[in-house]
């Protein structure tokens, strides 16, 4: 399933004690928390891609206090997702949707981020979840027709990567930040980004269902600190204070054409 993300490569990629290796000789280490690293040198822009420790661990703070909950709720409901279910989340973080679903329904899961340190937290807390390095920006690593589910919560795209390794009655759910989603310390005037992100996946899918899900949460000042590191916002000069914060998704559910 997995492929070589070795330049005009794209053999698959078999395992051989904590190696994967292609046909070609092109091999990668598995780490020790199990997880793969398949980004190549062209393919980052900075030495350290994607999020940063401190925005794991900002975000994590989140989830573990179970603010993020009636979103997961959300989620699994609209991606449909069931046991039978071999499931990818491009941009995975450090894989709380993708593990809890997993957990929910015992579906497979695979994930996938730019981030080292996104990836290795995703493989310590979900080890039965399949965790890889790579910039799904530009190729998804994995074979054809792969996947019955595709998830994309709050994520970069790739319409056509997600149509070539989603199987035939392939489903995709993609997660936005509605208008109002942390409002509280983005400010108002956010973009509703539904009209162009169905636009985009016009030519290989089909919207079927979409809903807004939303939750709101009063957060400490050191938990609003995380949240803005998360989302790389300085705090203000005098420092975070308590408060509420809202949190909101527009769920777009699409089928492959």
């Amino acid at each position: 399933m997995l492929v070589c993300t070795v330049r005009d490569c794209r053999l698959p990629l078999l395992r051989t004690d904590r190696q994967m290796v292609c046909a070609r000789g092109h091999s990668f280490d598995v780490a020790r928390t199990g997880y793969l690293n398949l980004l190549q040198p062209q393919e980052r822009r900075s030495k350290a891609p994607g999020d940063s420790v401190a925005a794991v661990a900002g975000r994590r703070r989140v989830y573990d206090l179970g603010v993020a909950a009636p979103l997961l709720a959300g989620i699994a409901e609209a991606s449909r997702a069931e046991a039978d279910d071999v499931v990818l989340d491009a941009g995975c973080g450090d894989g709380y949707y993708l593990g809890s679903l997993t957990g929910l329904c015992g579906c497979r899961g695979h994930g996938v981020d730019i981030s080292i340190p996104a990836v290795e937290a995703a493989a310590r807390r979900y080890p039965a979840c399949e965790g890889v390095v790579a910039n799904a920006d530009r190729f998804v690593p994995y074979s054809d027709g792969a996947f019955s589910l595709v998830l994309s919560i709050t994520a970069r795209m790739n319409p056509g990567e997600f149509r070539r390794i989603l199987r035939a009655d392939g489903r995709l759910l993609v997660a936005l930040p509605a208008p109002d989603d942390l409002i509280e310390l983005r400010g108002s005037g956010r973009e509703d980004r539904v009209d162009r992100t169905v636009a985009d996946f016009a030519a290989d899918f089909a919207l079927i269902q979409q809903e807004r899900v939303s939750t709101s949460a009063d957060l400490d000042a050191d938990t609003v600190a995380g949240l803005l590191r998360s989302i790389y916002r300085p705090a203000a000069a005098g420092g975070t204070v308590d408060m509420r914060v809202t949190f909101s998704l527009d769920l777009l559910l699409f089928r492959v054409l």
